[in-house]
């Protein structure tokens, strides 16, 4: 097993309430989505909460979600987010999630079998929006290799 895995964590500023008519479709779409990561190569864990996602976390506002989760390496991460049923999701999230001017998505690298904590997240994502794409905290488009084991 590599030495280091992939975290990442995105978040997004909802247009309304999860239980409004507006959001409905993305909320059916929630388990299915999680599932197909779960299931997808390279997978490794998700953030969730007893409901088996993570909408209720609200640790950087109250109409801010989040999703986090840890991969064995960029490419896992990219074919998921990009090159599966996720990537249709993805294209509608203008339909439910407000622009957002920050950064709303960062990547680092992690020990293996470390899971990140909201903190250590939130940490990353200030540090991306302060300084840009570092070792500490990258993007896809400026994505740095996994520290030497």
């Amino acid at each position: 097993m590599p030495a280091f895995q992939l975290a990442q964590l995105n978040i997004a500023h909802l247009l309304e309430p999860l239980d409004s008519p507006r959001l409905a479709d993305f909320v059916a779409n929630l388990e299915r989505i999680n599932q197909l990561a779960e299931q997808s190569p390279g997978f490794v864990w998700r953030l969730q909460d007893e409901a088996g996602d993570a909408t209720a976390l609200r640790p950087f506002a109250d109409d801010v979600i989040v999703n986090m989760s840890v991969w064995q390496d960029i490419a896992a991460l990219h074919t998921f987010a990009f090159r599966s049923a996720h990537a249709d999701i993805l294209r509608r999230r203008r339909e439910w999630f407000a622009r957002m001017a920050d950064a709303y998505a960062v990547l680092w690298w992690v020990p293996a079998n470390h899971r990140p904590g909201m903190e250590e997240a939130a940490e990353r994502l200030a540090s991306l929006r302060a300084h840009g794409p570092t070792e500490f905290a990258f993007t896809f488009r400026d994505a740095f290799p996994a520290p030497a084991a």
